[in-house]
């Protein structure tokens, strides 16, 4: 939003010369940041001269030398502006002048002495959208009744600041002048002036409205006749300009201005060319329509438009058609007030085209403010274009247009804030903003609060602790102007009216916001926290996962949730489908991601790319997709651990290559430091995903549950050596885990057997631990593989599993015996099972 001051100063008395920047750090202060703050036209040493002469450059085709008045004497000044000529006045820049382009000094030209320049709009500063074809090809010609030696941007009408504001989404009401004046008027204590919306009628309006859609909430017309179309007055055209729009004709222009004014977008039809009738309706699938940027728009059934009866001639909210648009030709307009759907709009525009328009009704509107400004069109079409108003509107209402009514304490506001603001400076903020307020004194002394155990007061009375301990203290306050008749109370109730052009305050916490910044923070006194804290238990869990992955040696990253399409579903078994976001920025990021692999694999691409071999990655994260299950549709969001390792892993005080068994002993440390040892193992299955290498990858049960999977990625991905784990924490920390138990080393030595068989390859070391697990009873501490061979002397088929087993008591020494039985129930077992063949 670019606030003009000028525009501004119609509505509020500023002081003439008010710096910009301060205002625009005030207004920053309550809460409205801004992106610039400056002059209008930024230049200086500028008057307005007078060519009294006029010949050609002696040493040039193209240029001229020209004597110039200026005032207070005459210049000589080299041109090349083709139309540069005797008897025209200019805008001269004297020897000195600073423009954007630079600084203007004295010199000679091809030999000739040139002592300043005259220059055209676009030198000082203006944008190119403001220029007409005659601007662009040479210097700017004066009205003969331009003063000479006066400021020309004085004359003008240009010696304005402009506030670029970037405005937060639900202050639509700053998408205004008069938004803009209450907020102003607010930080500096300043009443806002009322609008003129005066006119005479004449005549009687003959025209139909007719709204066929919900998404319409309030449709008003009214009609003028005899307009004259022709060149806007200079105020409009200044205001317009400082406010970024570009003036077009008189007509145009004030609606224009009206929406810049009031904030509500307005749109005139030539009357002419309409079958007496505005509709508004949903636009027909595959509708098309030219709008005013000549442009054929091909609409959808969630488009809302403005039609004749017959075929559509405006896209509400966004753009009118160019059929009925005002020409030169127009002589009688009907004026559109409206508020749509803001959602339907914003879709809309974001389809097809965003506009001023689009962006007011995006943010919604007060519908008091659209009467209004239909009723400040009309006043300035009878003055500005010589219209004449034709009594009576079409009228379609289903707004509310009640203020809010909005009751809150003053200990409330209080205990909200951390402050002890007195009710004068909170009835003060009220005032500025132009809120209506009553107040009334409350007095607890029946509430149920005795300063006893049993504290039951309302919940409203914030006096009171509700915690056994009852804090009655009483505050005293004058209420009324009479200061002689003092009522004490013990707090104090205020009803604020809130205005309908304030939509974003709807609750008690908008108020204390608007008390707040209109307060001040800088005047609310800082405090040093007394409340008793405690260590947090939110996320202890997640918190402990984090630092027992880094003390494994991986660093941690976060990465972005959205990814393309083809990375979604990446690393999944495709079941689900993912979520798009409705309007992404790029396609590139259009997705919610199923799995966090994919974000770690594009991290480990962009390190190796850059040299980067060891790496060893861990994040915690949030993962998404859509589960459709019997028409019934469900968006699931699930937090994830997942890591990536590849390269060399420091292992203390050696490295390692990465392989499957370095990244199963971090899925290991993982599961066992969350209490889940002994009850997880690590299968194959069908469940393992496509991307996975399939000889290499496993999938993590627990309690014989799917929770995550392990292994290496596909060699069609990445031919290094990469692998990954993923753990769905939602799944696995919802199975309980029993309390730690401490259990005393054995004073006793253990012994340590090994054990090599002879299997089929199809039988897996997991299959035999269990069968050496439940035969090796009490005694059995540990069974690990120490060595799997497959080569000479192997039979075709089979493959050589050695394990060390080791044997202890906590109370005795093993005795040989004892040993010995126990490797021989193993060994049976083994046998028996996996049908193993014991090697010697």
């Amino acid at each position: 939003m670019l606030l003009s001051t000028n525009f501004l100063r119609d509505y509020l008395e500023l002081d003439k010369d008010i710096d910009v920047h301060e205002l625009a750090e005030k207004m920053t202060s309550v809460g409205n940041e801004y992106d610039s703050a400056s002059k209008f036209i930024d230049a200086t040493n500028l008057v307005i001269g007078k060519i009294i002469e006029c010949v050609e450059h002696p040493d040039s085709d193209h240029l001229h030398v020209c004597k110039v008045d200026v005032g207070s004497n005459v210049l000589q000044i080299v041109c090349g502006a083709p139309n540069a000529r005797e008897g025209i006045k200019v805008i001269v820049a004297l020897a000195g002048a600073k423009l954007p382009g630079g600084e203007i000094k004295k010199g000679k030209i091809r030999g000739v002495e040139s002592n300043g320049m005259m220059c055209s709009i676009a030198e000082l500063g203006i944008d190119n959208k403001f220029l007409t074809a005659a601007d662009k090809e040479g210097i700017h010609e004066l009205p003969e009744d331009a003063p000479i030696g006066e400021d020309p941007i004085e004359y003008l009408g240009w010696n304005d600041n402009v506030i670029d504001f970037e405005l937060t989404a639900n202050r639509g009401d700053l998408l205004s002048i008069l938004g803009m004046a209450y907020e102003v008027g607010a930080i500096y204590d300043k009443k806002v002036k009322d609008i003129d919306l005066t006119y005479q009628e004449k005549g009687k309006l003959d025209f139909n409205i007719n709204v066929k859609t919900d998404n319409c909430k309030l449709f008003l017309a009214k009609e003028v006749k005899n307009v004259k179309i022709g060149e806007s007055s200079k105020e409009i055209k200044e205001k317009l300009m400082a406010s970024g729009i570009r003036p077009i004709n008189n007509v145009v222009d004030i609606s224009n201005y009206v929406m810049i004014e009031t904030g509500q977008p307005l749109h005139f039809y030539d009357a002419d060319k309409l079958n007496g009738m505005l509709e508004v309706r949903m636009a027909e699938e595959g509708e098309k329509l030219v709008t005013l940027d000549n442009q054929e728009r091909v609409l959808s059934s969630e488009d809302i438009v403005i039609s004749n009866g017959k075929e559509a001639i405006g896209l509400a909210g966004v753009m009118g058609g160019l059929t009925t648009e005002i020409s030169d030709e127009t002589k009688n307009v009907i004026i559109e007030a409206a508020i749509f759907d803001s959602v339907k709009v914003r879709r809309t525009s974001n389809k097809i085209l965003r506009s001023e328009a689009s962006n007011r009704f995006e943010k919604g509107l007060d519908p008091n403010r659209t009467y209004m400004a239909i009723e400040r069109a009309c006043h300035l079409l009878e003055k500005y274009a010589e219209g004449e108003v034709l009594s009576g509107k079409e009228v379609y209402d289903v707004t509310d247009k009640e203020p809010k009514r909005i009751e809150i304490t003053l200990s409330k506001i209080n205990s909200i804030l951390g402050t002890e603001i007195d009710i004068e400076d909170v009835l003060k903020c009220f005032e500025k903003l132009g809120f209506e307020y009553e107040i009334e004194p409350i007095n607890y002394d029946d509430c149920g609060c005795d300063c006893g155990d049993d504290c039951n007061c309302d919940e409203e009375h914030e006096h009171c602790n509700c915690d056994g301990e009852c804090d009655c203290e009483k505050d005293e306050y004058c209420i009324g102007d009479d200061c002689d008749e003092v009522e004490y109370c013990d707090d104090i109730n205020i009803i604020v009216t809130v205005p309908t052009r304030r939509i974003d305050i709807s609750i008690k916490e908008d108020l204390i916001e608007e008390v707040g910044r209109i307060y001040g923070v800088d005047n609310i006194e800082g405090k040093v926290m007394t409340l008793p804290i405690k260590k947090g238990s939110y996320d202890k869990t997640t918190r402990e996962i984090r630092n027992k992955m880094s003390n494994l040696g991986l660093n941690e990253t976060l990465s972005y949730a959205l990814v393309n399409h083809e990375e979604s579903s990446m690393f999944t078994n495709k079941k689900h489908e993912s979520i798009r976001i409705l309007s992404p920025l790029t396609e590139e990021k259009s997705e919610l991601r199923q799995t966090l692999v994919t974000a770690l694999y594009k991290i480990y691409q962009y390190n190796k790319a850059r040299s980067i071999e060891d790496i060893a990655l861990f994040e915690i994260g949030k993962s998404f997709y859509k589960d459709s299950n019997n028409d019934e549709i469900k968006y699931v969001e699930e937090n994830k651990l997942a890591c990536l390792m590849a390269g060399e892993y420091n292992l203390g005080l050696k490295k390692k290559n990465v392989d499957f068994y370095v990244i199963k002993g971090v899925a290991e440390e993982i599961l066992d430091y969350l209490g889940y040892e002994g009850r997880y193992s690590f299968v194959q299955n069908d469940q393992i995903p496509e991307d996975m290498h399939p000889g290499k990858s496993a999938i993590i049960s627990v309690n014989n549950d799917k929770v995550g999977f392990i292994g290496r990625i596909h060699p069609a991905i990445s031919k290094e050596e990469v692998y990954v784990m993923e753990i769905n924490l939602e799944k696995l920390l919802a199975k309980k885990t029993g309390k730690m138990k401490y259990k005393e080393y054995s004073k006793f030595p253990s012994v340590k057997k090994d054990i090599a068989v002879l299997v089929d390859k199809s039988v897996t070391a997991q299959e035999m631990q269990k069968v050496i697990k439940a035969n090796g009873g009490k005694l059995l501490l540990d069974s690990k593989v120490f060595d799997v061979y497959t080569g000479k002397g192997i039979p075709e088929g089979k493959v050589s599993i050695a394990f060390s087993v080791e044997l202890g008591a906590q109370d005795k020494t093993l005795t040989d015996e004892e040993i010995s039985n126990v490797m021989n129930k193993i060994a049976e077992g083994l046998q028996k099972k996996c049908s193993a063949e014991l090697r010697k």
